[in-house]
């Protein structure tokens, strides 16, 4: 689904929804089980988009550009994904990518003048309803060492070689957890690092990715690099479950249950059986990478299902401010992450990048929203 800061990382109500963005391959695009959701895209003119004019579009830039990037990459003919093919093919964006890729940083105005001249937006909507989940994530942070010892107890996993051939014949799953918790890869030589924390480890699993401070003061960074195959459960479901917690409780309140609890933080850790392993990446200090193969920008990317959404496409979210939920947060963002609790029509995860503040507004990110699909105007094929 990635953060740093305080380490951890998962919208606090994502710890009773979300299993993490940024990292993973990005989920088939198929419809969710059940009655198919079926999302209708309506064009509109940019002055139906609550607040357009007062955004700082020129901040979008970069993510735009580095999504234009990866769609340059691909075949003419590829399809650009989203139910029923929204997104046309590659190579209705190319024009668009073009225009945007010359205009000057900094200038909100050209910016925001360029967008409208090669875009539509797009009003979604499922039937009558254009609202639905909006929650946070963000880039865990974690400290470490190449050595066991002193503080640094906890292993962070690179796959076993057998995982793929274990997951096949065991329909599709390797150990759980708890099994893995309780020693099962111990002494297999599979320890990229040890961390200080095995709660930060847990919260690493949710995210997909992060940061790792080691003691000799370099960062490293860890990203996806396969699961074990079992579906995610909310740590926070189960503390309510358990009558550990009356209501969904937010990132904050899972820490400090945890660290008043911690003869039965494993247990409870464990009633999540899915399990991440890792790779150390060599990303850029531009950020961790998302399902589309980019840099994710604080603030501009967020996670998206691609069953309904190209990857790649930019989009005006209307929202309210995690910690202000009384003020509108109305954002041009781009499409360029997926998440595995990121399911349905109208729902985002939007990525606040990585420290302090960062961890604060993604634990308490849930709000209603709707968003606009910006899609360019050769090839725009609306769905209805």
């Amino acid at each position: 689904m990635i953060s740093t800061g305080l380490r951890l990382a998962l919208l606090g109500a994502l710890l009773v929804t979300v299993a993490g963005c940024a990292g993973g391959p990005p989920p088939a695009p198929v419809a969710p089980p059940g009655a198919p959701a079926r999302l209708t895209l309506t064009p509109v003119s940019f002055d139906q988009l609550p607040g357009w004019k007062v955004d700082h579009q020129a901040a979008a830039l970069p993510a735009i550009r580095r999504s234009c990037a990866r769609i340059a990459s691909l075949p003419a003919d590829r399809p650009m994904g989203g139910d029923g093919g929204i997104g046309g093919q590659a190579v209705d964006w190319r024009a668009a990518c073009a225009a945007i890729d010359k205009i000057p940083a900094g200038n909100d105005a050209t910016a925001r003048y360029a967008i409208e001249k090669w875009f539509v937006p797009h009003r979604a909507t499922v039937g009558a309803d254009d609202t639905g989940l909006f929650t946070g994530y963000y880039e865990a942070e974690l400290r470490g060492s190449r050595k066991r010892g002193g503080r640094y107890q906890a292993p962070v996993y690179g796959p076993p070689p057998d995982l793929e051939a274990a997951k096949a014949g065991n329909g599709g799953k390797y150990r759980t957890r708890a099994e893995i918790a309780g020693g099962a890869l111990a002494g297999k030589g599979l320890e990229l690092l040890w961390a200080d924390d095995p709660v930060d480890v847990f919260f690493l699993h949710v995210q997909g990715s992060g940061r790792v401070v080691m003691d000799d003061g370099r960062v490293v960074r860890l990203g996806y690099a396969g699961d074990n195959g079992h579906p995610y459960a909310s740590l926070g479901r189960a503390l309510m479950d358990h009558g550990f917690m009356a209501a969904p409780p937010s990132m904050q309140e899972i820490r400090a249950w945890i660290a008043a609890n911690p003869a039965q933080a494993g247990h409870m850790m464990g009633q999540n059986p899915r399990y991440i392993f890792f790779a150390i990446r060599n990303y850029s200090d531009d950020g961790p990478i998302g399902a589309q193969g980019v840099a994710l920008t604080p603030g501009r990317s967020l996670a998206v299902d691609p069953a309904f959404v190209p990857l790649g496409a930019p989009m005006w979210v209307d929202t309210v401010e995690p910690l202000a939920p009384n003020t509108p947060l109305r954002r041009l963002f781009v499409a360029q992450d997926t998440g595995s609790a990121i399911k349905g029509p109208i729902r985002a995860d939007l990525f606040f990048g990585f420290g302090d503040p960062a961890a604060r507004q993604a634990g308490v990110m849930k709000a209603r929203g709707r968003y606009f699909v910006l899609l360019p105007r050769k090839g725009v094929r609306p769905t209805s």
